[in-house]
């Protein structure tokens, strides 16, 4: 098993940060420009046990994800596993942490790569993307929910 952490401080309360992450319409928003994402479950609602599908292009590859609704604790914490993605395992923590004035969004990737030693050679590639992918989402989230004020 494998762990990715992004953690970011955003000056912004608790209650917003949470509520701009449970809005899903908000996925296309903070998702790099080298990916295209489509919602396929149209007006999703994140609730315990629902299931979200989306479709990822990248590098003109489709991946389709099935996400579960694992945990929601408002407004600190965010749980959803993937039922079918790219990985043999994948379950993604958004926390959201009150600190005075600002609030703290960290992302805990738990994974799995699939193919067993085959995919171990490729985790060096994931990670790298990992970064990328999440320091965009960070700074995105970073520059949106500032600039509300």
């Amino acid at each position: 098993m494998q762990t990715f952490i992004k953690s970011s401080y955003i000056n912004c309360d608790i209650k917003s940060l949470f509520d701009f992450h449970i809005d899903t319409n908000n996925i296309k928003k903070i998702t790099p420009t080298d990916t295209k994402v489509e919602l396929l479950t149209k007006d999703f609602k994140p609730q315990i046990s629902k299931i979200l599908k989306i479709k990822s292009t990248k590098y003109f590859i489709p991946m389709l994800w099935e996400v579960k609704i694992e945990k929601i604790d408002e407004p600190s914490l965010l749980v959803d596993v993937a039922l079918k993605s790219p990985f043999a395992f994948w379950e993604h923590k958004h926390i959201f942490i009150k600190h005075g004035n600002m609030s703290e969004l960290k992302d805990v990737i738990t994974f799995n790569m699939p193919f067993g030693i085959f995919g171990k050679l490729f985790e060096w590639f994931v990670r790298n993307d990992l970064q990328k992918m999440f320091d965009y989402r960070h700074k995105i989230t970073k520059e949106i929910l500032e600039n509300r004020k």
